[in-house]
């Protein structure tokens, strides 16, 4: 039995018997299957539990997929394996998990921080069980982390943490200026292992490897007149301080190259031109935040700066190669990484067609909800962050959720789908929209209610469309 010393010490408290129950299964195990989501945070969650299982001497195998629905489940139930363990996913697929469980095809164990569905399993770790935000304060990555603490076994797993936090950020529950709630005490880990550095800082995307005129030109964050999405603009604001904005070589500086009177320096005049070109206050507030660096990590490069890594992962499993970003997250610096990089320049591209198109092409509105079916332009793997991405641009509005449409095969269609803060504190989910309206469809999803998706049959969109109407409509009422 947990000491309440070792719940004191544990990074979530409320989480500890729970995963010290997980943790207690999966060392009875011969060998475990780790299934995990394909996403920056299911990719950290399966790097986190990964290590803690060999630090514990288990055998396991990695397995990564898509989306967890029932045949899935079957081809899991169909290997050799007695104990699986589910990260990032499988709260929301208990009801299809559990009937195996009963059929006695495996014992699942779950790390997971996504609405659960209507059934319930013996091992089974999830902050929305405790009655803490899985949106908003504890990810996939922090779950699995939670259960790498119980399980200790080389060590205590702490250093595991800066992963647990990058897959946080990649999930963007950061936010609101930073990580809170049972992610701080994951944060506190990291600083205290020494991996992670917390600092408060310009609360821009890019700060180690943008030039300057890019970062401030592709401020989606802060979008200040004169400066965001425009490259002139940028360097004119830039050229009017009095600070050398290149270096010995001729190229141009980056943020991580200026010392803190620098950075100060340009701070403040971002900040003097935001409020003179009318910026709300809330946008020119978030243009300062909480940050957080991997102090082990070589500084001007990707892997330095949270945010830029769980960009980078997210480049690889989207693009059928999780192996990559897995081997990213143990460690690899070689030839992962490399191949890393020109996946995330292949990325980047895809992202900004699909936004172009999008823009090009607009929304549909309907009375509660608007939506776009890019068929084959867009990627199903990328489509979500496509319509996240959209949301605010010309014809696209902030006061309705976002639905997005991309053929996954012949026979199916992904859908994603993004709202805001406002709205769920108004009442939306969409993780029960999701797959409320999948299921009317003889389709399946979930996820968290600020984002979610499913997969439907080819064919469905408009019923899937007119029952998402509705259900979001009841919701906001």
């Amino acid at each position: 039995m947990a000491t309440a010393d070792a719940e004191t010490d544990a990074p979530v408290p409320a989480l500890h018997g729970r995963a010290q129950r997980c943790a207690a299964r999966l060392r009875e195990a011969d060998s475990v299957l780790l299934a995990s989501h394909i996403d920056a945070d299911g990719l950290t969650s399966a790097a986190v539990a990964s290590r803690a299982l060999e630090r514990a001497g288990l055998q396991f195998e990695t397995l990564f997929s898509k989306q967890l629905d029932e045949a899935e489940v079957a081809r899991i139930a169909a290997t050799d394996y007695d104990t699986v363990l589910f990260t990032d996913f499988g709260s929301g697929q208990l009801d299809v998990i559990a009937r195996h469980e009963a059929a006695g095809d495996f014992t699942p164990v779950i790390a997971d921080h996504h609405q659960p569905a209507d059934a319930d399993t013996e091992y089974h770790l999830n902050p929305l069980l405790e009655g803490i935000d899985g949106a908003a304060e504890l990810s996939g990555a922090g779950a699995a982390y939670v259960l790498a603490r119980a399980l200790e076994g080389d060590g205590d797993n702490r250093d595991l943490a800066k992963l647990a936090v990058v897959g946080a950020v990649g999930d963007m529950q950061d936010t609101d200026g930073g990580l809170r709630g049972a992610n701080e005490g994951i944060v506190a880990d990291g600083v205290a292992a020494g991996v992670l550095a917390e600092e408060t800082d310009l609360a821009l995307y890019g700060r180690q490897t943008r030039p300057l005129p890019k970062l401030l030109e592709y401020a989606s964050e802060a979008r200040i007149p004169g400066i965001s999405n425009d490259e002139a603009g940028a360097i004119e604001f830039l050229s009017g301080l009095d600070l050398p904005l290149k270096d010995g070589d001729g190229d141009w500086r980056r943020w991580v190259d200026l010392d803190g009177d620098e950075r100060q320096q340009v701070a403040s005049a971002l900040i003097r031109r935001a409020v003179a070109s009318g910026v709300p206050s809330d946008r020119i507030d978030g243009l300062i935040g909480t940050t957080y660096v991997l102090t082990d990590e070589t500084p001007g490069t990707e892997l330095r700066d949270v945010s830029e890594f769980s960009t980078l992962l997210n480049a690889t499993a989207r693009y059928e190669r999780a192996d990559v970003g897995l081997a990213v997250c143990l460690g690899d610096r070689g030839g992962a990484l490399d191949r890393a990089r020109t996946l995330l320049r292949n990325h980047r591209r895809n992202l900004s067609e699909g936004l172009q198109w999008v823009k090009t092409e607009g929304v549909t509105a309907e009375e509660n909800v608007q939506w776009f079916d890019a068929e084959s332009r867009i990627r199903e793997t990328i489509v979500g962050i496509v319509a996240g991405m959209a949301v605010g641009a010309s014809g696209v509005s902030r006061s309705k959720p976002i639905v997005a449409f991309a053929d996954k095969n012949d026979d199916e269609v992904k859908v994603s789908a993004r709202g805001s803060g406002h709205l769920v504190r108004d009442g939306l989910d969409l993780s029960a929209v999701m797959r409320e309206a999948s299921r009317a469809v003889g389709g399946d999803g979930g996820g968290h209610d600020v984002a979610a998706g499913a997969t439907i049959p080819r064919g469905e969109r408009d019923a899937f469309i007119e029952a998402a109407d509705e259900l979001v409509g009841e919701q906001l009422e």
